[in-house]
């Protein structure tokens, strides 16, 4: 049956309002969808930011307690002595001064150590280390020190440290050299900055920290919202001191792009080492590594 002109083409109109009204439907489904993957990819950016602002800090830096097992077999096995000092602000932080020199005033190295590393694990290490002591100061609540630790805190305490043990009359001022591991070459980096130290030894160093973070959150402002960034490159150029380099070729927490930038914006001589297959945690736990510090001090100790 055929139906009339004027039927079918009311009944065409019919058919396309209700198919622009399907479309017009369709399309707000879809601004409604992004319209809230939008709000939600913003909550999560800005969260991320928030998280940056206030926690990272505190996942940077770890502290542990006291090893009262391994500290006292330290004790009876080296020459070690006990190091309480009382910060300007008050806080005390303790630590040991092992001593490894007969020297009446012994060449020091001043050691500061990695995010989650507690001072007194490392005591046999550092006793490797003949013809010179080494100042093993915790940080702030860290193993028995007091309060908390921040950057600049870390910063001024490592100042305070070493004014405390150039003023000793069995160390020789004239030759002290400052070491950091992990967190703690933004530290030594500071102090070499700030102090007359001879020399640097920075073990699995970073560039900053800023750095670090924003390879790994590539589309967050880093620089804008990190608010402790550890920018030892910034200081690098000014220190004109030799420095010694050591990191692993399988560091995943700091890749070794990170120490060849800070090699490459060093201001004095660099001495650089990879060692090949030792990682982030590693890296202490193999004789080159304790070879290279023991040439490089022998260096410093001919000057």
């Amino acid at each position: 049956m055929n139906l009339s002109p004027c039927l079918q083409e009311k009944g065409e109109t019919s058919m396309s309002k209700f198919g622009i009204r399907i479309i017009s439907l369709k399309g707000n489904s879809i601004f409604r969808v992004i319209k809230k993957l939008l709000i939600l990819s913003a909550i999560i950016y800005i969260l991320a930011c928030l998280f940056i602002f206030f926690y990272l800090e505190k996942l940077i830096l770890w502290p542990q307690k006291l090893s009262d097992e391994i500290t006292a077999l330290s004790m009876q096995k080296y020459n070690v002595e006990d190091i309480e000092l009382k910060m300007k602000d008050g806080t005390i932080i303790r630590g040991w001064f092992v001593k490894n020199s007969n020297s009446e005033k012994s060449n020091l190295l001043i050691y500061f150590g990695g995010n989650a590393e507690e001072l007194s694990r490392v005591i046999p290490k550092m006793s490797r280390l003949s013809q010179w002591s080494v100042a093993l100061i915790n940080y702030r609540g860290y193993g028995m020190s007091e309060g908390t630790a921040v950057e600049t805190t870390l910063y001024s305490d490592s100042t305070e440290i070493y004014d405390y043990f150039a003023s000793r009359e069995d160390v020789n001022k004239n030759n002290i050299v400052v070491m950091g591991r992990s967190i703690g070459t933004g530290v030594a980096t500071y102090l070499a900055a700030n102090r007359d130290a001879s020399a640097v030894i920075l073990s699995t160093p970073y560039d900053s920290l800023v750095s670090v973070v924003q390879k790994r959150c590539p589309i967050l402002p880093v620089d804008l919202i990190l608010s402790h960034k550890y920018d030892s490159i910034g200081r690098a150029d000014s220190i004109k001191i030799p420095l010694l380099i050591i990191a692993g070729t399988e560091d995943k927490i700091i890749p070794t792009w990170h120490s060849r930038k800070l090699k490459e914006a060093w201001g004095g001589k660099v001495f650089y080492q990879e060692i090949s297959g030792e990682d982030h945690n590693s890296i202490d736990d193999v004789d080159e590594y304790w070879n290279k510090i023991r040439e490089f001090l022998s260096m410093q100790d001919l000057l």
